[in-house]
């Protein structure tokens, strides 16, 4: 009975601490859609900064009625999903937290806090470097056109120049949680570092390949997520290397 009450409680805890989650995502939502042309203008700056100094006449068209509002709700989800995680993040620790001893909040600590900073490390590499070379890439295949052939210039459309940027954005923060996943692994005993050092050749193709999956077909941006990619599997290779010979004295001090 008692077992069945305390599962109960911790059941309402739950609900109570994921639907706090999920009202304060929805007032983010709000606020972003009053402010949705500021975060639109926001998003749009790589494009607008990449084409500045052409000497065609730039400009985003829509080719729907509706296609502006439906975008200016993307672009508030969007931004309630970025701002709202983290907070969702900590509700989710306070409801395990009590559970854990203390080296285990100790140990669960620094992945809660590294979390959204990866995430915002990946979204910022999309917008101040892999959009603006991605771009400069895809206007390179414009022509002039001559009296024979007419000119291919690109007409981009609100709601597709968004939806690439803000995948792409999420693409890269969701694989920038590599290092994350792989410790966590480590410490169950699911990998460690000798086993990810053999894997490494097989990693390179999964992460090319991933990379493939997750961006446009242009060398620009799976380049620009493999490479970072690559870097955080050699640093996962170093961080797990660290948490075992941390382990190793402390194992080594409690037999002294």
């Amino acid at each position: 009975m008692a077992d069945s009450n305390s599962f109960t409680s911790h059941f309402i805890e739950l609900r109570s601490r994921l639907l706090n989650s999920l009202i304060f995502i929805f007032l983010v939502f709000i606020i972003s859609y009053i402010f949705a042309e500021q975060i639109y203008n926001f998003l749009v700056e790589p494009y607008a900064s990449a084409v500045r100094d052409d000497e065609i006449t730039r400009r985003l068209i829509f080719t729907a009625l509706h296609e502006t509002f439906i975008t200016y709700i993307k672009v508030s989800f969007f931004s309630a999903i970025f701002l709202g995680s983290p907070v969702l993040l900590i509700q989710i620790y306070k409801f395990i937290a009590p559970g854990l001893y203390k080296n285990e909040k100790k140990a669960i600590l620094p992945y809660l806090i590294s979390t959204p900073i990866l995430f915002l490390f990946g979204g910022l590499l999309v917008y101040y470097l892999v959009m603006p070379l991605a771009i400069k890439f895809f206007l390179s295949f414009e022509t002039i056109g001559s009296n024979s052939n007419l000119p291919i210039q690109l007409e981009a459309k609100v709601n597709e120049y968004l939806s690439l940027i803000m995948r792409l954005i999420f693409a890269f923060g969701i694989s920038f949680q590599l290092p994350i996943l792989l410790n966590l692994l480590a410490r169950i005993g699911v990998v460690n570092s000798h086993y990810l050092s053999t894997r490494r050749r097989y990693v390179i193709v999964i992460i090319f390949a991933l990379a493939a999956i997750l961006t446009p077909p242009d060398p620009i941006t799976q380049v620009g997520l493999a490479i970072p990619l690559l870097f955080l599997y050699e640093l996962s290779i170093f961080t797990v290397r660290f948490t075992e010979k941390k382990k190793e004295k402390q194992v080594e001090t409690e037999d002294a």
